[in-house]
């Protein structure tokens, strides 16, 4: 016992994170340049000893539950562990490295008994469930009535009142799922960074701008080749497919790039299946059909009756539109010398990018001088500012965990400590593709003192070259509002308990004030306070914002359908009553495609292709959370749509579109609340009403008439 306790003690003496509650760091912020690899497994499983010491106290208490001494001190365990983890799990999606995933495959199945012991902990939930038949004598508020309902009820979700044979069925359930989803995910992102192709024939790359061919050269450079290097990051896979005349080089990237993970060394295609196998043995452990069923309880569609109304009323409003978008591109095409019968993905964003240069004589290329990375900071921190009354100031002291990562403290309009806010913009090899928003650090009150969070931003937007600065694109744009919405509705909020606080609300809310925020980006009014020409000064011409604003419907039936095939993909997959067999005879890989290929096909509008398919590589749903849940991208833009008529009225009333009166009940309903409430009724205490499909269909061009 002697020489363990000299172990743990020279182990906390020099691992950071054992000292977490002493960090001498602006606002406690993690101490990025002290923190290594070797430092995160011994701090976990302290984390974890102290986690499981926490619950004993609550379970060996001798004082009769209550709401203090079991739900709040429930809500109060596990600190060290949520520090630990909150630096680890940004690591491994923005700065991982072979070292960070070998702790993650180790340490997966160790969090996952963890929370399994806890989960099922019988004196605990006991405990939970006396305080949970009390709650209509208790004198609490919505938020604590919220907090306990949401415990007990995550606790019955989670195999609290199984029997003891089916808890131990759970655990291993839950340990191999655990271990299945990571496994897919790295895959991913493996089979994303071991694609590349080498072009060595500038003549080759006819039809990409100077920027991007600068990008290709210095992609090549920094593995040090000659020549111009093509990878699947969507810096690359976006211009490539709109902008290259090769159709060869087109297609073979496609091919690489919708092919990731279907067969060879990082095949997902048997993982995909037991990973929807194994959600279906949990779900029928609960009594539940299917596992969208178990997952849907808690979100604002609540079934997937409701889930698949939605898919149908958009489906049956967008495709007739969608089919007429891919027609004129296919007609377009024919016109300029395409020989083929008909158009194959790797030809569609092609042509249609040339199609809507001719009719709308605008580009990418025509808006990314007036983008300039500097500048766009300065009008999507401005809105906040305009909106909110936020004021965000860079802070060198902050330490990072990647030298392009910039920290900035966050004011309120009083002057007032808000937030620590990282932006992080640029691809990297150990940063996954896409773009997110996450906390290191969420907000809670401890009494009266209120502990602000840490939000990071992290993207993958085209990076500067070496003689122009970073230019965005319009989609990277709105990308950045997109994710900045979302680090905004972290960064107000303003709740008691972290469970509460922040994006801590049903998946199909959550996307709301992010794509709320993405309405801004085509508001003249907010364009003209930032976009400016990076070398001139001059503003966004009026001319080129007519032409944009004109060209916003285009191909928005063909996006909605595209997201449509997404997500009756997802429900697919988890709306299965029996376990998925794969046909002998034909394989896995062939048995999987063909099951994914028909639950898309009623919304497909160009052709499939052998050897590709989106589950493989389809980490929203496969490892990120999304299971039975992709639909909330539309849902939320249901919303988002509605919510933004709000503004739109008062700007046709007052003027302006940065409506103060407007903000302050999106502020105090929306993005301060977190999940203290339930979510349709903050939503209508904003809006005044239930939202609607018509500000959705009128801001995409289609008539509600045309809905079935």
């Amino acid at each position: 016992m002697a020489l363990a306790t000299t172990v743990l003690a020279a182990t906390a003496a020099t691992n950071p994170f054992f000292d977490y509650k002493n960090w001498k760091t602006p606002h406690g912020t993690y101490p990025f340049n002290e923190i290594h690899a070797e430092h995160y497994m011994p701090a976990f499983e302290e984390a974890m000893r102290q986690g499981l010491q926490d619950i004993d106290n609550i379970v060996n208490n001798p004082a009769e539950p209550t709401f203090a001494n079991t739900i709040e001190a429930y809500e109060a365990s596990g600190e060290m562990l949520s520090i630990v983890a909150g630096c680890f799990y940004n690591l491994t999606s923005a700065e991982t490295n072979d070292t960070l995933q070998q702790i993650e495959m180790e340490l997966s199945p160790k969090l996952s008994e963890y929370s399994s012991t806890i989960r099922l902990n019988e004196g605990l939930f006991q405990r939970i469930k006396t305080v949970y038949e009390q709650r209509d004598k208790l004198k609490l508020n919505n938020a604590q009535r919220k907090l306990l309902e949401d415990i007990y009820e995550s606790f019955a979700n989670n195999g609290a009142n199984l029997s003891p044979e089916d808890k131990e069925t759970y655990r291993q359930l839950t340990a191999k799922l655990s271990q299945l989803t990571l496994q897919y995910g790295q895959n991913v992102l493996k089979a994303t960074n071991a694609w590349t192709m080498l072009i060595t024939d500038e003549a080759l790359l006819a039809g990409l701008n100077d920027d991007t061919k600068a990008m290709l050269r210095a992609n090549a450079e920094k593995k040090g080749l000659d020549g111009w290097l093509l990878n699947l990051k969507p810096t690359t896979t976006i211009p490539v497919m709109q902008d290259l005349d090769n159709r060869d080089i087109r297609r073979e990237l496609y091919m690489a790039n919708a092919g990731k993970c279907v067969g060879g060394e990082y095949d997902n295609t048997a993982i995909i299946v037991e990973i929807a196998n194994t959600r279906l043995a949990l779900a029928k452990l609960f009594g539940k059909n299917t596992y969208a069923e178990k997952s849907l309880y808690k979100t604002m569609a609540e079934t997937p009756e409701n889930v698949y109304r939605l898919l149908d009323q958009l489906r049956d409003a967008y495709m007739p539109a969608a089919l007429a978008e891919v027609q004129e591109v296919e007609d377009y095409a024919h016109a300029h010398g395409f020989y083929a019968a008909h158009l194959q993905p790797w030809d569609f964003s092609y042509y249609s990018k040339k199609l809507k240069m001719e009719k709308y004589s605008i580009s990418d290329d025509d808006l990314r001088p007036y983008f300039e990375l500097e500048a766009v900071k300065k009008g999507v921190f401005g809105l906040a500012e305009r909106l909110y009354g936020l004021k965000f100031k860079e802070n060198k002291d902050i330490q990072v965990y990647n030298p392009e990562v910039t920290a900035y403290e966050v004011f309120d309009e009083k002057g007032k400590f808000l937030a620590v806010y990282y932006a992080d913009f640029h691809p990297r090899d150990g940063k996954r593709g896409g773009a997110w928003m996450n906390d290191f650090q969420p907000q809670y009150m401890v009494g009266k003192k209120d502990h602000r969070p840490h939000i990071v931003n992290v993207m993958n937007f085209t990076r500067p070259t070496a003689d122009k600065p970073a230019l965005f694109t319009y989609d990277e744009v709105r990308t950045f509002l997109h994710e900045f919405g979302h680090a905004l509705h972290g960064m107000l909020t303003r709740c008691q308990y972290s469970a509460q606080s922040g994006t801590n609300v049903p998946r199909d809310f959550v996307e709301l004030p992010s794509q709320f925020n993405e309405n801004f980006i085509d508001e003249k009014e907010f364009l003209d306070t930032f976009a400016k020409h990076y070398q001139t000064g001059e503003p966004l011409p009026q001319e080129l914002l007519d032409k944009m604003h004109a060209s916003q419907t285009y191909h928005a039936a063909y996006a909605c359908v595209r997201q449509l095939s997404f997500g009756y993909l997802d429900m697919s997959w988890h709306t299965l009553e029996q376990p998925f067999e794969v046909n002998e005879t034909i394989g896995t890989i062939e048995s999987v495609t063909r099951f994914s290929d028909a639950a898309m096909e009623q919304v497909q509008v160009l052709p499939t292709v052998p050897g590709t398919q989106m589950c493989c590589a389809f980490t929203h749903i496969f490892s990120g959370g999304y299971a039975a849940g992709y639909y909330s991208y539309k849902w939320s833009e249901l919303l988002d749509a509605d919510a933004f008529s709000v503004f739109k009225a008062a700007q046709a009333k007052n003027g302006s579109i940065f409506d103060k009166k407007a903000a302050k009940r999106f502020r105090e309903n929306i993005l301060e609340k977190g999940g203290t409430e339930k979510a349709m009724d903050l939503y209508v205490r904003f809006r005044g009403g239930e939202p609607t499909i018509n500000a959705l269909l009128e801001r995409d061009g289609i008539k509600v008439q045309e809905i079935k």
